[in-house]
């Protein structure tokens, strides 16, 4: 289950202090297998805000809850009001060069999956095909009558047509891409409904309160099972969905190497934490093992072509 965004632990708990070496995620990467869990901590260079860094979105926003959404229809205009706006910048945001290290360490050979608990894309944007979206996808959208899936980008066209003229300013953009509005800027915004059966439409997301699909977190504990290592990417661990396969990694032996800038509750779990900037650890990292960027080749491929 996602929990309900309240911390339960505080980075002022005794944990193992961070390292600026980018050394130890070299030394995973560079022996292969590698399993990596993704935060929205490597999003925020693409310009996605975080939950729970400095300046985090929890500290002045809490997300609805999936009991909310579906207990209340003033609940769900608000959502969708504040959704659809976010949409529009959300919707726009491209990989960063942290995005594209995790897919070019893939495409070299080096990982054994990607894990992410982000619900913005940005992974397969950047090359990465096979990430498993832990928390699902904001780019689809789900009747939760008769179960029809379908693309963001059609009902937001359906929700331009529906409310002509919505344009408020917000406050904020948050990590669910939820813009933060006031109940008078949200006003009667129009909520449509599924075009298939009427029924009401949710994003294709695991909201707090929700349970992530049972199938989904045992296809996770399977490729923690099988991977050499676990590196952990901007993620603060808070909650569970992502923690039990930190746990679950060092329970087995494996490394565990985590890079966030903050303490995480998974650090007491891991071999090391390296508090750098991801797209310029990554960056560094790839540059140590050979790997190269957007397509640009080694050293050793010009010599051998």
């Amino acid at each position: 289950m996602r929990m309900r965004p309240t911390l339960s632990w505080t980075p002022s708990e005794e944990l193992p202090p961070g390292t600026t070496d980018p050394g130890p995620v070299a030394e995973v990467l560079g022996a292969g297998g590698v399993l990596v869990l993704s935060g929205a901590g490597l999003s925020t260079e693409s310009g996605i805000p975080d939950y729970r860094g400095e300046g985090g979105s929890l500290r002045r926003h809490t997300p609805m809850t999936y009991q909310e959404f579906t207990g209340s229809t003033q609940a769900r205009r608000r959502y969708w009001a504040r959704s659809h706006l976010g949409w529009r910048t959300f919707g726009r945001a491209r990989p960063n060069a942290g995005h594209r290290a995790v897919a070019a360490f893939g495409h070299h050979g080096l990982l054994a999956g990607v894990i992410t608990q982000n619900v913005d894309g940005l992974h397969q944007a950047a090359g990465t095909a096979e990430a498993v979206e832990l928390h699902g996808s904001l780019a689809r959208v789900v009747c939760l009558s008769c179960g029809a899936s379908t693309s963001r980008r059609e009902l937001a066209g359906r929700l331009e047509e529906a409310n002509a003229g919505f344009a408020p300013v917000a406050a904020a953009l948050n990590p669910d891409g939820d813009a933060d509005l006031t109940d008078e800027q949200v006003g009667d915004f129009r909520v449509v409904p599924c075009a298939a059966c009427g029924g009401v439409l949710k994003p294709d997301v695991v909201f707090f309160g929700e349970n992530v699909p049972p199938q989904r977190v045992a296809h996770c504990r399977d490729l923690v099972g099988s991977a050499a290592s676990l590196l952990v990417l901007g993620s603060s661990l808070t909650v569970m969905s992502g923690l039990r396969f930190v746990r679950q990694a060092a329970e087995a032996g494996k490394p565990v190497v985590i890079v966030n800038r903050d303490a995480t509750r998974g650090d007491r779990h891991a071999t090391t934490r390296v508090a750098l900037p991801l797209g310029a650890a990554l960056t560094t990292v790839a540059g140590r093992l050979g790997v190269p960027l957007d397509g640009e080749p080694t050293e050793n491929d010009r010599t051998t072509a």
